[in-house]
């Protein structure tokens, strides 16, 4: 089979002669600290994705993605907003900070005022109830387990709800206004949600918050990528709007898991810098070996070009080789993994669950192709150190 001259030498090169033990065993190893750092890469990050997957999907999709804001003059267009790109579905809501008191406790979050007709995610979250009892004039709760607990309340308890913004005087001074509820529905995201967000009529809760009866009610919207709102924030704005959005309540959380990401990333990316030293070592050892064979190969009429393909193609072979099985590897192992740990009887979250796992493909492919162009630069300096050898001076003595 026909191969140009730099690569059939340098795969020759790569197998080595049977006296170069130590040199064939540090290629090896740079092959399998590659592949080790690329396989424990891809896992990670195929964690990372499943975790930032889960506190999306129950974060991010309860909590309101977008609220757009107006006013009894300018309310918001539905049919505009709803037309928007990346807007999935819109909703009416109103929202404001409460605090909940029952016979045993009291704690604060905020309340949603939401119409039971329209689209409404926690409904896939609900544990107990029924989330459709909110209807007008109910006066009905969904509160989260963790809020239900705390205040030690069930389906069928009633509660005070008090909002401080809308207060009213009475004749022992200014007073918020509050309201008896009856939790008719209790929900579970197995997030910190669950203790922040309760949910009211719309109805009533505008009626709480003494809202004018002309001013109409906020527009929610459904966003198909909640990390894109930066975009439509300012297409809100520029029609005169008020926006806000998840990153108010929850852009720390988010950022933090990306730097996290990022660091774990950064970590482990060290690995595979490590093994591509290795291929230096190993690579600048083959050249003063052959430093010989280059200057008669110099002297037989390969040119500059070529020498350095030649130790190119040596070196990159073990990043190549690693970065194609690491990523092989890893793929498997990341699909695989909670049975692997099952098998060492391992949990790293307890209580049976098991790790979530996202595993994509372009990432799969960036990390490979990473490796590769990490080992082609490690190669450089040695091979154009090879290329610079004098046939007279390397065959002096010979």
């Amino acid at each position: 089979m026909f191969h140009p001259l730099p690569v059939f030498i340098g795969l020759r090169y790569l197998r080595g002669r049977s006296g170069d033990k130590f040199g064939r065993f540090v290629s090896y190893m740079s092959t399998a600290g590659i592949t080790i750092g690329v396989m424990a890469l891809v896992t990670v990050l195929s964690v990372m994705n499943g975790f930032e997957g889960q506190l999306k999907h129950r974060i991010l999709g309860v909590i309101p993605q977008a609220i757009v804001a107006g006013d009894a003059q300018h309310a918001p267009d539905v049919n505009t907003l709803a037309n928007l790109e990346g807007v999935t579905g819109t909703a009416p809501i109103v929202s404001t900070d409460s605090v909940v008191q029952s016979p045993k406790s009291i704690s604060a979050g905020k309340l949603l005022g939401v119409d039971v007709g329209a689209r409404e995610p926690i409904r896939e979250f609900m544990v107990r109830g029924d989330f459709d009892l909110l209807t007008p004039g109910s006066y009905n709760l969904v509160l989260g387990r963790k809020t239900a607990r705390d205040l030690d309340v069930s389906v069928g308890d009633k509660v005070r709800v008090m909002i401080t913004s809308a207060s009213q005087f009475t004749p022992v001074g200014r007073i918020p206004s509050q309201r008896n509820f009856t939790v008719t529905g209790i929900y579970d995201t197995a997030t910190d949600v669950d203790n922040q967000l309760m949910f009211g009529n719309l109805n009533d809760v505008a009626r709480l918050m003494r809202l004018p009866r002309s001013q109409p009610a906020d527009l929610r919207l459904f966003v198909e990528e909640p990390f894109n709102v930066p975009i439509l924030e300012k297409v809100a704005e520029s029609m005169g709007y008020e926006w806000s959005d998840w990153r108010a309540l929850r852009g720390e959380l988010f950022q933090a898991v990306k730097m996290e990401k990022n660091m774990m990333g950064l970590m482990l990316s060290l690995i595979i810098l490590v093994a591509a030293f290795n291929i230096i070592s190993a690579l600048i050892m083959v050249v003063m070996e052959k430093q010989s064979e280059v200057a008669i190969l110099k002297t037989q009429g390969m040119n500059h070009n070529g020498i350095v393909a030649l130790f190119v193609v040596q070196g990159a072979s073990s990043g190549v080789i690693g970065a194609l099985l690491g990523g092989v590897a890893g793929s498997v192992l990341a699909l695989n993994i909670n049975e692997v740990m099952a098998i060492f009887n391992l949990s790293l979250l307890g209580g049976g669950l098991s790790l979530p796992v996202v595993l994509k493909p372009e990432q799969v492919l960036s990390v490979v192709i990473g490796a590769i162009a990490l080992s082609l630069i490690a190669t450089l300096f040695p091979s154009l150190k090879a290329a610079s050898v004098r046939p007279a001076e390397a065959l002096r003595y010979e």
